[in-house]
């Protein structure tokens, strides 16, 4: 049972998805992608994007016509990209080039949340020339970022601005996502070719069970078991099909989930630790400020002048 205050936290983002499947069940309709506009600007926009796709639905290609980096808020979903097959888990980058083929499918389990950002190309190489990105550099040589450090703070920002309206600038953000994506891709692993379908089914529920509570005590023993893998087996299979080990997947996903809560509402620090399952203040202190460069006072402040 998660707590009442982490639960109201987590849920900004995720009860969205829920009920837009609970009303695709209830009328029968097939999945479909439910964008709400957020903000645009001249060469950007970005949506909240909602998806009820399931396993009954099969994928379909569709093409990139702008720069397309999407900041994986809740829920899991294959993309399929070029040579590449990437399970998309909250906390990652999907990036897509303009002109690119693409495929996204939800082959074992329904629904997921995106904050989509797109650029229109001339836009995007004016900013990234901007940035010092060389001039071969700017296009996405990977097909996802992981949810690893260096995105932590931009998925942050964006998962606070989809959760907590008006506490954002959606033009500093696009900016900022735009920026880091294409630093970030340049560093990314190349993997081509497709994840057994065993390995994707067992990745997708455990990081489905790790988001519905970052704060349980998950231990690699546990999630082993629940995935009928032995550690070894479990550690790597997980490693291999998101691009961290399940260690880092739970921190990221607490420090994101702490962020919300931060500003969302007033409560203290210390059970903002507590909620988003760390013992030890200290310990949590040290985290948020390494993950995302400031302490959790500082950044509340900051994001409450936004």
């Amino acid at each position: 049972m998660v707590p009442h205050d982490r639960a109201s936290v987590l849920g900004k983002i995720a009860l969205d998805v829920e009920r837009a499947l609970t009303l695709r069940k209830k009328t029968g309709a097939p999945g479909r992608t439910i964008p709400t506009p957020l903000a645009q600007g001249a060469g950007w926009s970005v949506e909240d994007v909602i998806c009820t796709s399931g396993p009954t639905d099969r994928p379909f290609e569709e093409q990139h016509r702008w720069v397309s980096v999407a900041v994986v808020v809740s829920g899991t979903f294959e993309y399929r990209a070029s040579a590449a097959r990437e399970l998309m888990t909250p906390g990652s980058l999907l990036l897509g080039n303009p002109g690119q083929f693409f495929e996204c499918g939800h082959a074992h389990a329904a629904g997921d949340r995106c904050v989509a950002f797109r650029y229109a190309p001339e836009w995007f190489e004016r900013l990234a020339a901007e940035a010092g990105v060389p001039r071969g550099a700017r296009r996405f040589r990977a097909s996802r970022v992981p949810p690893i450090k260096d995105s932590a703070a931009i998925v942050a920002r964006a998962s606070v601005g989809v959760s907590v309206p008006a506490r954002e600038s959606w033009e500093e953000i696009a900016q900022r996502v735009a920026v880091a994506a294409v630093g970030l891709s340049a560093g990314a692993p190349l993997r081509p070719g497709h994840p057994p379908a065993g390995a994707l089914a067992r990745t997708t529920d455990s990081v489905r069970r790790i988001e519905r509570d970052p704060a349980a005590p998950w231990t690699l023993n546990r999630l082993a078991a629940e995935a009928a893998l032995s550690p070894f087996h479990y550690l790597r299979t997980f490693q291999r099909v998101t691009g961290v080990t399940p260690h880092q997947f739970i921190l990221r996903a607490r420090l994101r989930a702490a962020a919300l809560h931060l500003a969302a509402n007033h409560a203290k620090v210390v059970d903002v630790a507590s909620d988003a399952g760390f013992q030890d203040l200290s310990n949590f202190n040290h985290s948020f400020r390494a993950e995302f460069g400031v302490a959790p006072r500082a950044y509340r402040k900051a994001v409450g002048r936004r």
